[in-house]
């Protein structure tokens, strides 16, 4: 298989990281609580003004919390702008609720690479075997981590056995 062949390019597992659907209508009520406030401390300036600008101004910040991407790669494990190649990847585990925070938690090293969500329970850690990187670790939140746990594995495996 060449690299340029599509079956080379398809993602063996992808997933978007979204806000829950009650983010929502909290974040609609935090901005009417916002321009209510405002109203109240600037009286000289009508009411409706303020809510037209602090609702969407607060629905508009919560877009990029709604887009990261965590996908496999034949070669790469991407999470949002960050690759990881397959190749450096000794061994992947998958976190329930507990495991998570205890791999976030007080013993968790400082130089490993982090992408969580807190409304998202579960994760997966994925171990490095890279002399040249100091990371240790990649922990990244997912709602499927056994499916990206089996899928890193895979590819990993695939790719160091094509490039011995």
């Amino acid at each position: 298989m060449t690299p340029e062949s599509p079956a080379r390019t398809l993602a063996a597992h992808q997933e978007r990281l979204r806000l829950p659907w009650w983010a929502w209508p909290a974040t609609v009520v935090a901005g009417a609580i916002i321009a209510t406030e405002l109203t109240l401390g600037l009286p000289d300036i009508p009411g409706w003004p303020t809510y037209a600008v602090v609702i969407p101004l607060c629905l508009a910040l919560m877009l990029p919390l709604n887009r990261l991407r965590v996908a496999v790669t034949p070669t790469e494990f991407q999470v949002d702008d960050a690759r990881l190649p397959v190749a450096v990847i000794s061994d992947v585990i998958a976190l329930d609720a507990a495991g998570k925070r205890e791999a976030l938690g007080v013993g968790a090293h400082p130089s490993a690479f982090v992408v969580q969500r807190p409304w998202i329970g579960t994760a997966v850690q994925v171990l490095l075997d890279d002399p040249q990187d100091p990371t240790p670790y990649w922990v990244v939140s997912t709602r499927k981590p056994v499916e990206l746990a089996t899928a890193l594995l895979e590819v990993s495996r695939r790719e160091r056995a094509e490039s011995s």
